[in-house]
């Protein structure tokens, strides 16, 4: 199995003295092996073939620009990785990816963390893409409100939406 990284995210993946790479390795019971020249890992499974799933997932989420903490939640059963294309909605015009991405970012950051905060996920903006950690359930929710802001839609409107659906899972849980 293999796995393409951005050059400039094999650093993050391997970690000083290849700590984050002994890591995954030990939490996944896999192997991996690193082209800094291509950007190209080769992963190996051991006893487990979802180790080798499981470590996949962990390299695609640093590689979209996730610390490696962030991307051990998916090591977590529960946990799953989701990337949007930003181009789906802006083409191939740099101009406009670059607008969408401030958009789902906000100023200083707030949105992202307000995204972040309401429905308990990872999110982070790298190249030209939007990725996201999380449950299915919060990911669905998450996945909505990026689109709802890389479609034009006010932060506000954004934020109502993540509330009323903040509550409705509160109310639901209370419930069980």
């Amino acid at each position: 199995m293999y796995v393409r990284m951005p050059l400039d995210r094999i650093g993050a993946a391997i970690g000083p003295n290849g700590e984050i790479k002994k890591e995954i390795e030990r939490r996944t019971s896999t192997k991996l092996t690193f082209d800094s020249e291509t950007g190209c890992v080769k992963i190996e499974a051991g006893e487990d073939p979802l180790g080798a799933l499981k470590a996949e997932n962990v390299l695609k989420a640093i590689a979209r620009g996730f610390s490696s903490q962030r991307a051990f939640r998916l090591l977590d059963d529960d946990q799953l990785l989701e990337i949007l294309d930003i181009t789906d909605f802006a083409g191939n015009s740099e101009r406009a990816i670059s607008r969408l991405k401030g958009r789902v970012i906000g100023e200083q950051g707030k949105a992202r963390e307000t995204i972040e905060h309401l429905t308990d996920t990872y999110i982070s903006i790298y190249g030209k893409t939007v990725a996201a950690i999380g449950s299915a359930e919060q990911l669905a929710v998450a996945r909505e409100a990026i689109e709802m802001l890389l479609s034009g839609r006010e932060h506000s409107t954004v934020f109502k939406f993540l509330e009323k659906k903040r509550r409705e899972g509160k109310r639901i849980s209370q419930q069980l």
